[in-house]
């Protein structure tokens, strides 16, 4: 078996303040000491920068592309009021013509039934 120490506080503490400080130094040490480092992190950063830029050019891209739509949306309303428009007015004359006929047949009609009417009475008269 291990055999026991018998530390008190302070020694305790001051040893984790120890260990702590050397953990500490040998990372900075290890930063310092990294030639590839700040290679690393220049990289990070063109990767960041990249990713921003396509992530910037895809919103554009998306904006346009829903700009393209709601134009295109806009285009076809404006076509199907036009269409609209035409076949209303297409109905409209065609029921115009069509009532223009029926009182030209009907004043045809009362002509020739005048006509009649008047041939009769010389007939008679």
């Amino acid at each position: 078996m291990r055999a026991i120490k018998k530390t008190d506080l302070a020694e305790r503490r001051g040893t984790a303040t120890e260990a702590k400080a050397a953990l500490l130094q040998a990372y900075r040490a290890a930063q310092k000491a990294s030639p590839e480092r700040e290679a690393r992190q220049q990289e990070r950063i063109w990767v960041a920068e990249a990713r921003e830029a396509r992530q910037t050019a895809r919103q554009q891209a998306k904006l346009e592309e829903q700009a393209r739509l709601d134009a295109e949306a806009r285009e076809r309303e404006a076509a199907l009021a036009k269409a609209a428009t035409a076949e209303a007015d297409a109905r409209e004359r065609a029921e115009n013509q069509r009532i223009t006929r029926v009182l030209d047949d009907e004043a045809m009609r009362k002509a020739m039934r005048d006509q009649r009417y008047a041939a009769r009475k010389t007939r008679r008269g």
